[in-house]
């Protein structure tokens, strides 16, 4: 596979707190230009992409980032929200303590954690939609 065949599988991504709208219409414009997968930006800035590259390319954005402490009524109200703005992909950050081990999980958590339960809820939104959850794994402890 060779490097414009293998973009096609990456996202172009900008989730920068100092993002400005110049600079995500850049990371736009360079993945239409090289046949990115999609887009990956902060959900301020969906309506907008959308709005600005129509159907020419898939616009993802991020819920809860960066560590998914947000409960599962937020993070379906912000998917709800993004995917109203045209999101075509979500990216959920789970919830950074539950899969570590030996954390305590909160008790105001229930048997399902926070990492699944938000996955049914968001999911009611609008099927077909892209749904992944991802997780910092630097801050995962594993032995050698």
């Amino acid at each position: 596979m060779d490097g414009k065949e293998m973009l096609k599988y990456v996202d172009h991504t900008l989730l920068t707190q100092t993002a400005t709208w110049e600079e995500i219409k850049k990371i736009c414009d360079e993945a239409m230009e090289y046949g990115n997968a999609s887009v990956c930006i902060p959900p301020s800035y969906v309506k907008a992409a959308k709005e600005y590259m129509k159907d020419r390319m898939a616009v993802c954005t991020v819920i809860g980032f960066p560590n998914g402490y947000a409960t599962t009524a937020v993070k379906a109200f912000e998917t709800k929200d993004a995917i109203a703005d045209g999101a075509d992909e979500i990216d959920m950050v789970i919830n950074i303590p539950i899969p570590i081990p030996n954390k305590i999980i909160p008790p105001t958590a229930t048997k399902t954690p926070n990492i699944v339960r938000p996955l049914p809820a968001t999911r009611r939104n609008k099927p077909p939609l892209i749904l992944s959850t991802f997780q910092k794994y630097s801050l995962l402890p594993f032995s050698a």
